[in-house]
Parts: structure tokens; sequence; C-alpha cells
């Protein structure tokens, strides 16, 4: 056999690859997901009774602009952990920025508000429980993400758990945000910022573990 029949040969066995295959399970997996959360949201703590008038307003459009932001910045990263030898690069920066938004945001409210309002406006009425209930309704997307995950090939592990399980716990949050009745930027900056820090430090954990090729 010549070098050009064995060419002819090897060609013939090459099957065109879908480079939409893989958008569609991340796509799937967040769908799964979030309707998981979503019912898993209604179950435990439910809609909270004036999101048709509270919806109306600018400020939870900001709310949930935050956790939608994260997410965006988380899925920009995973395109790129996932790939063997490609740098997260300017994702982190985009990730980052949300949080520097409602840092800001809330330290303008703080300063300029009394003395006295100033910790209610961190605090709010559930911040003992916020970030436990992100992380119970990121449990859903997490599996979901990791499953998605490994349809790529991440060498750096914990950074590429990390990512997931940001996007869980991003995802998480905006569901979150149906219920939850605080609407202080200072509030999100620290409580829903721990929320979605904690599944992203389990998935550095899991990272290694589950994401193994």
């Amino acid at each position: 056999m010549n070098t050009d029949e064995l060419i002819s040969l090897l060609s013939n066995q090459v099957t065109q690859v879908d480079r939409a295959a893989i958008a569609r399970r991340f796509v799937q997996a967040l769908l799964m997901g979030a309707a998981g959360s979503l019912i898993l949201m209604s179950i435990v703590f439910g809609v909270r009774h004036d999101l048709g008038s509270v919806a109306r307003t600018g400020l939870f459009w900001a709310k949930l602009a935050f956790p939608l932001a994260v997410a965006i910045g988380a899925m920009l990263a995973i395109s790129r952990i996932g790939r063997p030898g490609a740098r997260a690069g300017y994702s982190w920066m985009i990730v980052a920025l949300p949080f520097a938004a409602v840092w800001f945001a809330g330290w303008m409210i703080v300063g300029s508000a009394d003395s006295t309002a100033r910790a209610a406006l961190v605090l709010g009425h559930t911040w003992r429980t916020c970030p436990f209930n992100i992380l119970l309704l990121s449990v859903p997307t997490f599996p979901a993400a990791i499953w998605a995950m490994r349809s790529l090939a991440p060498t750096r592990l914990r950074l590429a758990g990390a990512a997931v399980g940001l996007l869980a716990s991003s995802t998480a949050t905006i569901v979150y945000c149906l219920h939850c009745p605080e609407m202080s930027p200072a509030f999100w900056g620290v409580w829903y910022a721990i929320g979605m820090l904690m599944p992203a430090l389990i998935g550095a954990w899991l990272g290694p573990r589950f994401l193994r090729w």
C-alpha cells in the first residue's frame, strides 16, 4: 500500500465532529439543574408572595443580574479551562466584575446610611440561612454541570471543579432570588457571595475525583 492509498483509507474513516454537541450538553445540564432548583425552592422555601409587584422594580432585576453575570463568567471560564493547556484568562475577570460592582454599590449604600441602619443593610433578616439555602439549591445543578464538564478535557481539575461549583451556585442564586426578600446590595455582596463561593470550594475539592479522564 502506497502513501496515497493509506491517506485515502484513513480519510474515509473520519467522521464529522459535531461542534454544537458540547454546547447542547451544557444547555441540557443547566436546564435540568435550574428546573431541579426551582422545584426544590418551591417545595422547601416557596416563592415570595409579593413577587409580582417587586418584579416591576429595577432593584429586583439588579439582584437577578448579579448571579446571572457570575454564571456567564463561569461558563466562559469553563469553555477555556475545558481545553487542555488553555488558561482561564480574562474569564475570571468577568466573574470578578459583578462581585466588585455589588460590593461597590453596597459600600455606597452603607456609607450614605444612618449609622443605626448600617447593620440592617448588611445582615438583613436572613443572613444566618441565606448562604446555606443557596448551597442547598446548588445540589441539583452541580452533578448536571459535572456531567457536562466531563465531555471536555480539563487538565487543571481543581480549577475546573471550582468553575463548575460556581456555575451551579450562581444558577441556584438566580432561582433563590424568587424567594429571597432581601433587597440590599450590601446584603447580596456578603451573603449571596458566600453562598456562591461555598459550592465553588466544594467543586475545587471534588474536581480531581470527578473530572479525571
